[in-house]
């Protein structure tokens, strides 16, 4: 039976981005991750809920992260779930959590304010793929993760 693990989300960043470096050397970051819904009731009452979630974002592309995008950022993450078990204290802990492969920066970075020639200021949008990420930067594992 097929299998498939595939996450799209826009959202605003519920923090700035949080960037640390794994002993080998790899960018690693961290942001939380607002996603709003609105919809009406079977009584006809608006309603509003919002979906927090903790997106993970590796090597060159966390790096570009930290640089460009800051609390209330827009973006469009395309990613995968990853479940995550620990020990802390003496207490099992757990976390879901999107390693995203692809981060899509949707509203003005901080680089289209002050470096974009001036007729693409508004229109400046972001993409960073997996792809450009540096081939021979070895996957992470467990040990590496630093939180």
């Amino acid at each position: 039976m097929p299998n498939l693990n595939k996450v799209f989300l826009i959202g605003n960043l519920t923090r700035d981005p949080e960037l640390r470096y794994v002993p080998s050397g790899t960018a690693v970051a961290t942001f939380g991750l607002a996603i709003n819904r609105v919809f009406t009731t079977q009584g006809g009452e608006r309603k509003e809920e919002t979906c927090f979630v903790r997106v993970v974002v590796w090597g060159k592309q966390a790096e570009s992260c930290s640089q460009y995008l800051a609390k209330g950022s827009l973006v469009f993450v395309e990613g995968r779930l990853v479940y995550r078990a620990w020990e802390s204290e003496g207490q099992r802990r757990t976390s879901l959590e999107v390693r995203a492969d692809r981060v899509q920066f949707l509203d003005r970075s901080k680089m289209s304010s002050t470096q974009a020639p001036e007729g693409e200021r508004d229109e400046h949008v972001a993409v960073i793929h997996e792809e450009d990420i540096i081939s021979d930067t070895p996957s992470p594992t467990d040990e590496e993760v630093p939180f």
